[in-house]
């Protein structure tokens, strides 16, 4: 169970408990700014999310150190993750459906709810945790309270999607012959996909809040892996098969 906040931080609960984003302006002003987008970096970070994420953390702390803040004030990571979701969301398309309205309505279902709402939601709940319950005491009044960034929690999402995009978006469509069809071997491997992409997710979202200096217990982001873990067999003993679930909500007619 996690601590309640202390009598220390009663005067910040109520500032900390309400998103404060000078930068969310210029962030959303620059999406349609291609030119000013650093595409080679962002792609460096895509592939070192999947390969060796501590190096992309690391150069975070670099970035406070020269911006003076934690998120990134370059919006390049957001946009091409959504174009990349969209031509994979469009393939499936191509392969399950025949319908180009139905098309329009699953890509626009896939990008809205499963990248932008599911982030806002989770970055939210994850920005409130963190500056209710996980920063560190103040050792003395001199020092300056720190708190999480609302946009960087929404990067954090954002980076730990990466991969699992990879995993369940392109792997999964690559192999998804094989995934929907019936019998064990399916059911195993496809619960196995999920277990990691899902475990991976959370294993870089403790990444993103170990790196402040200033929260405590960040462990507790490697908590729902556990979950995972255990859930993971239950459903492939019962013939659960997460990928006929998830194709049949969008192609039922076809799958």
């Amino acid at each position: 169970m996690l601590p309640t906040a202390s009598k220390g931080r009663s005067s910040s609960s109520s500032s900390s408990s309400r998103p404060n984003n000078p930068m969310l302006l210029p962030y959303l002003r620059r999406i349609i700014k291609w030119q000013q987008m650093d595409i080679e970096y962002t792609f460096w970070q895509m592939l070192h999310l999947c390969t060796s994420p501590k190096v992309v953390y690391q150069h975070t702390k670099y970035h406070k150190q020269t911006k003076n803040q934690w998120a990134r004030d370059d919006p390049a990571f957001v946009v091409i993750c959504s174009l990349l979701l969209a031509v994979a969301t469009l393939a499936y398309c191509a392969a399950y459906d025949h319908s180009t309205a139905h098309t329009l309505l699953v890509i626009f279902s896939v990008l809205f709810f499963h990248f932008i709402v599911t982030g806002v939601f989770l970055a939210t709940f994850c920005w409130f945790l963190t500056n209710s319950y996980l920063r560190e005491e103040a050792p003395n009044s001199y020092v300056v309270e720190q708190r999480v960034e609302w946009m960087y929690a929404f990067d954090v999402h954002c980076n730990s999607f990466f991969p699992l995009f990879v995993l369940l978006y392109v792997i999964h469509y690559f192999v998804s012959p094989l995934l929907l069809a019936h019998g064990f071997i399916p059911v195993l491997l496809s619960n196995l996909l999920f277990m990691v992409g899902a475990s991976y997710y959370h294993y870089l979202n403790f990444l993103g809040y170990d790196v402040l200096p200033f929260l405590e217990r960040t462990t507790f982001f490697l908590y729902p892996i556990g979950i995972v873990i255990v859930l993971s067999p239950i459903l492939i003993l019962s013939g659960f098969n997460p990928s006929r679930y998830f194709m049949n909500m969008y192609f039922s007619r076809q799958i």
